[in-house]
């Protein structure tokens, strides 16, 4: 007996191990290289997996390419109205679409009140307070129709718009609130006259201004049937007492929001990872109703797998059992409160999907959000161009901004919203 399980041991050899599948990641390597698993004290493999060399040894190719991005990219359009839209960015990785939101909130351009030319203001308001409450009210037009005001430029018709504001309160009436919708659109530029040093001036000659408009803004074609105004209407700008009294001037000019706020075109721009709700093991009956009363969001629901046939005394046969199931993942918010206690980690697993961003943008009301988007495309391209020109890298940023750009509108026009 001795001698046959000697030979039994001597015929084992490494050689006779399976071999490790090429081609394709074993489970535990793939759930951590596409899976941020979250457990109740921390998150782990966080970390992107950058080196293209990561999985060589099993025949997998990890380097980023153009072709492999275009067939796996996908873009898919949840919800959209006049001024937010959410939608999801599949197969693209976490820096990329930082970078959307980082040119979302401060790179792309709007209007905004810069400059407040201040006549009469006997309000209790401070004119400095007045003129930065001016500069953030959001103002529909178009930023592309405009051109950036330099410090060397004059301006005019192309580079600012002029609105004016006069409220007053008279005496003897109750106090009033002075809106958004009190800011009336100059198109023929400004209506203050500068004070002139020189008092042999022509009296026959045209009072200078504080602007140079060649033609009135109203004969543009895109403002004919769309006048400049505040976005909002019924924005609080001050209060006026009996006898007090708003006379002023506000100029705006084109900026982006990485100088002031005021230019930012988004109230918010955000994204997080698509939440992943496993239920490692079926949880019934009275744990299923523990489960679902755990989550503050209501992920979980709990179907009903028929009725027993055992006798009960109160309702004649015995109650069906109940099951536990993940019915709307999506919702979760990572409280992790369903893995919280006894045992419950190894029922319940919480992930986040690594190239699955929900990104939601909420437009201040100059542009719609899907407008937004692409211009944040191109405005990614030409960052792209930039360091092609100065590091000569081997990219084709054109390919790329346009895949993004075209397969965003073909969603959005597959699924009947027009642009």
């Amino acid at each position: 007996m001795a001698e046959g399980a000697g030979e039994e041991k001597k015929k084992f050899s490494i050689w006779d191990l399976p071999d490790v599948p090429m081609g394709q990641l074993p489970p535990h390597l793939e759930l951590q290289r596409s899976r941020v698993s979250c457990n109740k004290d921390a998150p782990i493999h966080t970390e992107s997996i950058q080196y293209s060399g990561a999985y060589a040894s099993m025949g997998i190719d990890n380097s980023s390419r153009l072709d492999r991005f275009s067939n796996n990219f996908r873009v898919e359009v949840v919800r959209l109205n006049e001024d937010d839209m959410e939608f999801d960015m599949i197969g693209i990785d976490a820096a990329i679409a930082n970078s959307f939101r980082r040119i979302l909130i401060a790179e792309l351009p709007t209007m905004a009140i810069e400059k407040v030319l201040i006549a009469n203001n006997t309000s209790i308001i401070q004119d400095e307070v007045l003129a930065h409450r001016l500069g953030l009210v959001p103002i529909r037009v178009d930023p592309r129709l405009f051109d950036y005001l330099s410090e060397n430029d004059q301006p005019n018709e192309k580079n600012t718009i002029v609105f004016k504001l006069h409220v007053q309160c008279k005496r003897g009436s109750p106090r009033i609130t002075v809106k958004s919708d009190a800011l009336k659109w100059l198109p023929n530029g400004s209506e203050l006259v500068k004070e002139t040093r020189n008092a042999t001036s022509d009296s026959s000659s045209k009072p200078e201004t504080y602007t140079y408009f060649g033609c009135s803004q109203e004969t543009v074609p895109e403002f004919v049937k769309n006048p400049i105004i505040p976005k909002y209407p019924d924005i609080i700008i001050a209060k006026l007492g009996p006898g007090q009294e708003i006379e002023l001037e506000a100029h705006a000019v084109k900026g982006i929001g990485k100088t002031h706020a005021k230019w930012s075109p988004v109230a918010t721009a955000w994204y997080r990872m698509l939440p992943e709700v496993v239920l490692l093991e079926d949880i019934e009956d009275d744990l299923a109703e523990e489960l679902k009363s755990k989550c503050p969001v209501n992920v979980f629901d709990i179907e009903d797998l028929g009725k027993g046939t055992f006798p009960n005394e109160e309702f004649g046969c015995q109650a069906g059992r109940r099951r536990a199931t993940v019915a709307r993942p999506r919702a979760c918010t990572l409280c992790r409160e369903c893995i919280r206690g006894d045992d419950w980690e190894k029922r319940v697993a919480l992930r986040r999907v690594k190239d699955h961003f929900i990104f939601t943008i909420e437009s201040t009301g100059a542009l719609p959000p899907e407008v937004l988007f692409t211009e944040a495309v191109k405005i990614l391209e030409d960052k792209c161009e930039r360091d092609e020109r100065s590091n000569g890298f081997s990219i084709n940023p054109r390919r790329f901004s346009c895949l993004l750009a075209n397969l965003f509108i073909s969603h959005l026009l597959v699924h009947g919203w027009d642009l």
